[in-house]
């Protein structure tokens, strides 16, 4: 009997697990969905453009031209024309004008990049695994969480160092892994902003809040290895051990779910075959190593 409670409960918790990432998987799934809707809207006006902006210089390139051969053969254009060049500042056009239109070409170039991520981040998992670019998917996240990492008035602005390796395509499911690095990094960033609260402007210059990923390869398990670190409090060695249970949080009611971490931890072990482990020292910081092989 005793055995058949155990089984059931076994079962019962394996049953609230699926049913748990199941739900986490629909709501990514809508929200890449959105995501992909808009970059896809995005495109659009970017093209036009990018499209017309290209003429638009020559254009004016040309009538600048213009004007310095009219000014060659017209010396003494009258008084009225001399007023009007001092009044429009056209020495002034001619040298911005061109400095004007660079500026809204590398804004253009911005915005494809960020449609680019937004893509990227949003892709849609195939019902096998397919080749992926784990530094884009970094890349991609990192992007979509920029305005967080920004200055605040509780602290300076995140800074992030990226340590990548040479290190090949995976296969995986895309959108399941980007699912990943979207909670670790937020939670990196959560840890940042609970640390700043305690210490003085000036501990924070002395010790700028950082977000580390180093990525490399493991060749004696012919995969891949993922470090997420961040140099914050750290967490408490005595729950360091609960950290992937369902539910369970350190932070305050109301600001988490402790849903992030678990369905990472499922993520990574049982959809792809690979490991996570935590390796905190309060005072210190926490980091999150990931395995994942080369080959699923």
């Amino acid at each position: 009997m005793q055995r058949q409670a155990i089984e059931l409960n076994a079962a019962l918790a394996e049953l609230r697990q699926s049913q748990l990432y199941l739900i986490q998987s629909e709501k990514l799934s809508a929200l890449g969905n959105l995501v992909a809707g808009v970059a896809h809207e995005i495109n659009n006006p970017v093209g036009f453009l990018s499209g017309n902006l290209s003429p638009a210089q020559a254009y004016i390139k040309d009538l600048l031209n213009l004007i310095s051969l009219y000014q060659q053969a017209f010396p003494n254009p009258g008084q009225i024309i001399e007023q009007e060049i001092i009044d429009i500042d056209l020495d002034y056009i001619c040298e911005d004008l061109p400095k004007l239109l660079l500026s809204m070409k590398e804004g253009i170039s911005r915005i494809r990049d960020i449609s680019i991520s937004l893509r990227t981040f949003s892709r849609a998992d195939t019902p096998t695994p397919a080749d992926f670019n784990v530094h884009e998917g970094i890349d991609s996240t990192l992007l979509i969480l920029k305005r967080r990492l920004k200055a605040c008035d509780q602290r300076p602005e995140i800074e992030i160092s990226k340590q990548y390796g040479d290190i090949p395509t995976i296969q995986c499911f895309a959108g399941q892994l980007n699912q990943v690095f979207m909670n670790l990094l937020a939670n990196a960033i959560d840890a940042l902003d609970e640390s700043s609260r305690r210490q003085s402007l000036q501990d924070m210059q002395d010790r700028p809040n950082r977000i580390t990923i180093t990525t490399g390869i493991n060749r004696n398990q012919d995969a891949i290895q993922i470090c997420i670190a961040d140099n914050g409090t750290g967490i408490p060695s005595e729950i360091q051990a609960r950290i992937f249970e369902q539910y369970f949080t350190t932070k305050d009611v109301g600001k988490g779910t402790g849903l992030g971490l678990a369905i990472s931890h499922q993520i990574i072990t049982k959809n792809h075959h690979g490991q996570i482990k935590l390796s905190s020292q309060p005072g210190k910081g926490t980091e999150f190593v990931i395995t994942l092989p080369i080959h699923l």
